[in-house]
């Protein structure tokens, strides 16, 4: 299931890391995005 929601977020979601943005100056809502992308990346890496 996290596999798929790591493809998912891949395709769908903005990389903030391309457009290299600084995390101590990101709003609330990046932050949650990359919060959001570790938690499933991490989860989709353990499932294997």
């Amino acid at each position: 299931m996290f596999q798929f929601l790591a493809r998912l977020n891949k395709w769908l979601l903005p990389s903030l890391t391309k457009k290299h943005t600084d995390i101590s100056k990101a709003s609330g809502f990046q932050k949650a995005l990359l919060a959001w992308r570790y938690y499933v990346t991490t989860r989709a890496l353990s499932e294997k």
